[in-house]
């Protein structure tokens, strides 16, 4: 076989723990789910609704041009149609972009650590891969441009950053594009962007009016709580988005998915009521982290980075066999650590209480 050599060594994503292992291998009756940084309150009523009348064949392929969703969410941002590209997940855009851009010969530039699929899709393009360590989980963007030469094809900012929740500004931003070239492509992941509330936050639909060489990507998979469906989507300038397109695989967004979608995006009143329920989530995680003397960066997504200098295996066990499932900040990069999706208020007590015991019996060791 004819495999990519770059490939023959490449690890497939590994999802994380189901809530059904971890009952089976701890005999728990509930387990609570705090990995994958879904949304605690699901999605809004309407999107069951629109899925119950969903009258179309399932022998029928998908719209290709996801056309009602796309017309519902280019008049809800206030952008021209052709401005909006769709993927099955942001992860399926973040792929097509790498695939039409990435090759031996070129480099792509990226905070570490952060979203690993920036990685994995510049390994399987066989690109070179420039990698700019965080400072105190922020992108340190001074560095990200100093990495940029004529040969960069692609730079991924992440903001808010995940695992580390920071995010960059206004400020910041603009000061960084100001000193890359057009010939660029910068990428703006904003899988987190309905979480922020941060007052010096940026535009970003200005800022694409403004640098041509930006896309910023979105998804349905977050506080929409829409991640079974899997539907994402870019925001660039047409001519950005023209190339762009031919890349993109055929009926690539479910039907199902874009009427959901469709359905989610019209309910903002529930989007603000767990926008409201995630700042008052990460408030229990901050006096918690304040009481104990455990450091952590304060959040404008739906996480929270904790260290409490340990060993992070150690407790992602310790939590699972109290029914909570969290995400190592071994498998993340940043040993020590771990992140918390922020759940209901009960469910962030639940693990509160338990990340306790743990404090408590580490101490009589």
């Amino acid at each position: 076989m004819k495999w990519k050599k770059q490939i023959l060594t490449l690890k497939a994503y590994q999802p994380g723990r189901t809530t059904d292992e971890v009952k089976k291998a701890y005999g728990l009756q509930d387990v609570v789910k705090l990995a994958s940084n879904e949304n605690p309150f699901g999605s809004s009523e309407r999107v069951a609704k629109s899925i119950r009348e969903y009258a179309e064949s399932f022998a029928i392929y998908p719209d290709g041009y996801t056309t009602s969703l796309r017309n519902e969410l280019a008049s809800f941002l206030n952008v021209s149609e052709k401005q909006l590209i769709f993927g099955n997940g942001s992860d399926e855009i973040i792929l097509m972009l790498s695939r039409a851009m990435l090759e031996p010969g070129k480099n792509t530039v990226m905070p570490t650590p952060s979203f690993p699929q920036y990685r994995h899709n510049a390994i399987v393009e066989g690109a070179e891969i420039r990698e700019v360590e965080l400072v105190n989980g922020a992108h340190d963007l001074d560095k990200m441009a100093q990495a940029i030469d004529e040969n960069t094809a692609i730079v991924w900012l992440c903001s808010p950053n995940n695992p580390t929740g920071v995010h960059i500004t206004d400020v910041q931003l603009r000061g960084f594009l100001d000193r890359v070239s057009e010939g660029v492509l910068v990428v703006l992941d904003e899988a987190y962007y309905e979480y922020v509330t941060a007052s010096d936050y940026y535009d970003a639909l200005e800022i694409i009016k403004e640098y041509k060489n930006v896309i910023v990507l979105r998804t349905f998979s977050k506080v929409y709580g829409l991640a079974a469906f899997r539907v994402g989507y870019g925001i660039a300038d047409e001519s950005l988005i023209a190339q762009l397109d031919p890349v993109r695989e055929p009926f690539n967004v479910n039907s199902v998915g874009q009427v959901a979608a469709a359905a989610a995006l019209s309910d903002q009143s529930f989007i603000e009521q767990c926008r409201t329920a995630n700042k008052e989530g990460l408030e229990q995680f901050y006096a918690f982290c304040r009481e104990n003397n455990l450091a952590f960066h304060p959040s404008e997504a739906n996480f929270i980075l904790i260290d409490f200098n340990c060993d992070s295996n150690e407790l992602f066990e310790y939590l699972m066999s109290k029914g909570y499932i969290v995400r190592s900040g071994a498998a993340l990069g940043i040993p020590g650590t771990v992140r918390v999706t922020v759940g209901s208020k009960e469910q962030n007590e639940g693990v509160i209480e338990a990340m306790k015991s743990f404090l408590a019996e580490t101490v009589k060791r």
